[in-house]
């Protein structure tokens, strides 16, 4: 693979955008195809479906070809069975220069009923491409309810932390959550 250089950002960053303009929403129906032994949907092809939704998010926000730089907190609350419906709702909680935090929440929905439960959640990172295939500023996001806001407060602990367990940064540098690894 051929060494492009150093990152670079030669045009200027796209004006701001609301998280909502990112929202998406996906359904997906748990098949027998879908699910494991237990009856129950696999976490791989929840991922899967995760990632589109993940994808389809950044691109909205961004508005052009993005990839998955990272996936973190997957936590399994509550499994979903063969036949129940998945509800997966991602959207871009914010943005940094050329890379985007997605969250994502997924619930299961037993068809019968209609009962929704929670079952999944997590974040995804992705990064905007430009037509070569090199990473393009983004736009910055605006938080407009008192939930967007949260999640984009917390937006950059999580990023620091995800930087120093991948070894990208130093604890010593993670200045919003410096305390938790260095004792001054």
């Amino acid at each position: 693979m051929p060494d492009n250089g150093p990152i670079t950002t030669t045009m200027d960053r796209p004006q701001p955008r609301k998280a909502s303009d990112s929202l998406v929403i996906m359904t997906e129906l748990v098949l027998p195809n879908d699910t494991n032994l237990h009856g129950n949907l696999m976490g791989g092809r929840l991922m899967y479906w995760m990632d589109i939704a993940a994808g389809l998010s950044a691109g909205r926000h961004c508005q052009s070809a993005a990839v998955t730089a990272s996936v973190d907190n997957i936590s399994f609350q509550a499994p979903i069975r063969l036949g129940n419906a998945v509800h997966i709702e991602a959207r871009v909680t914010r943005a940094f220069t050329t890379s985007m935090e997605i969250h994502i929440r997924v619930w299961g929905e037993v068809m019968a009923d209609q009962a929704r439960y929670r079952s999944n959640e997590a974040y995804y990172t992705f990064v905007a491409l430009d037509a070569e295939g090199r990473p393009r500023p983004v736009a910055e996001v605006l938080p407009e309810t008192p939930e967007e806001q949260r999640l984009y407060d917390g937006a950059l602990r999580r990023r620091q932390l995800r930087l120093i367990l991948s070894g990208k940064m130093k604890p010593t540098d993670a200045k919003e959550i410096r305390a938790l690894f260095v004792k001054d």
